[in-house]
């Protein structure tokens, strides 16, 4: 059974007040001083009046009885640190090589990789911790040129550089896409950290931007944004990379405490895109030891059958552009 380390916390006062000044309404998500994506990426525009997909129904069949788990918190499972960290770095953080090398069963795909060097600390966090045999994501945000970096099974080596199986580079001011066919850090094609849950944005109340979760069994397809597929399926009811659900209006979740409801009106509102192949219906989320496990866990309420399957076809101005078609 999952013992989870407990850590207390107090909520920001505004999670108590309702509503959001106007001029929150009309900002996105920042980080060191950076927007994460422009305010009109497809990342960062609502979602919650869109019409529903025609295979929702069948997507959400096909995904079954799982319950929505938080992969984050505070501390460790299993003596494994729960979340995907991100370390953020002053632009004058020295760059160093990134070699592309196979780890355990997987190989280097270099090809569809931006190369280094990156600006990449040789303490960086990796996803699981050191001795992680999973995924080893590695994500840096460097401030002043507000660039986005991550890393896919990375592993660090004596001299400084990086070992790892893939890697991915994003203008967290740009709406450009990876080339149509490529993979990223994820098997999407997409960044990761846009779609984090992190304790800041929860305490300040309100998250402004999709979250990013994953399924265990997906589709040999992929929809706009996503660039990249990661199964040998074609059932029709398995839903693709870079589809978005969102949990439906109805939903009550009045009966949540103040912090997991302002992830639940995130998912009402942005909702969530399949990222990756991973545990059913698992919601990405940054380590932070203010985060209370205990509450988190409460999340695990919510069913597979609380969501639906979102056409945000509408919203595309350009297939090979992240940039939203319609702002509100």
């Amino acid at each position: 059974m999952r013992q989870w380390i407990v850590r207390d916390y107090a909520l920001a006062a505004a999670l108590l007040i309702v509503g959001i000044p106007a001029v929150a309404q009309d900002t996105g998500p920042t980080l060191g001083g950076c927007p994460v994506m422009p305010r009109d990426s497809i990342w960062n525009v609502p979602v919650d009046t869109l019409p529903i997909d025609a295979k929702s129904a069948r997507y959400v069949a096909r995904i079954g009885a799982a319950h929505l788990k938080p992969d984050f918190g505070a501390g460790f499972y299993d003596g494994v640190p729960m979340g995907i960290p991100f370390t953020v770095v002053p632009m004058n953080q020295p760059k160093v090589p990134i070699h592309y090398a196979p780890f355990e069963d997987e190989e280097a795909v270099a090809p569809e990789s931006d190369p280094g060097p990156y600006p990449i600390p040789r303490d960086a966090p990796v996803e699981g911790g050191p001795a992680s045999k999973d995924d080893r994501h590695v994500i840096v945000v460097q401030q002043g040129s507000c660039t986005l970096f991550e890393l896919y099974k990375a592993v660090p080596t004596a001299d400084g550089s990086w070992n790892a199986v893939s890697s991915a580079r994003f203008d967290l001011e740009g709406h450009e896409l990876r080339p149509d066919g490529w993979t990223s850090a994820d098997a999407a094609g997409l960044p990761i950290f846009p779609g984090l849950v992190r304790y800041d944005e929860v305490a300040a109340g309100e998250i402004r931007h999709a979250l990013r979760f994953t399924l265990p069994t997906t589709r040999r397809a992929y929809v706009w944004p996503a660039r990249h597929f990661a199964s040998r399926s074609d059932e029709p009811d398995l839903p693709p990379m870079g589809q978005r659900f969102r949990l439906k209006a109805n939903v009550d979740i009045s009966r949540f405490s103040a912090a997991n409801q302002v992830i639940l009106r995130a998912l009402k509102r942005y909702g969530m895109f399949l990222a990756d192949n991973g545990s059913p219906l698992f919601l990405s989320g940054a380590p932070d030891g203010r985060w209370n496990n205990d509450d988190l866990a409460a999340l695990r309420e919510i069913r597979a059958s609380d969501f639906e399957a979102v056409d945000s076809s509408r919203l595309m101005r350009d297939p090979n552009s992240a940039q939203s078609a319609t702002r509100r």
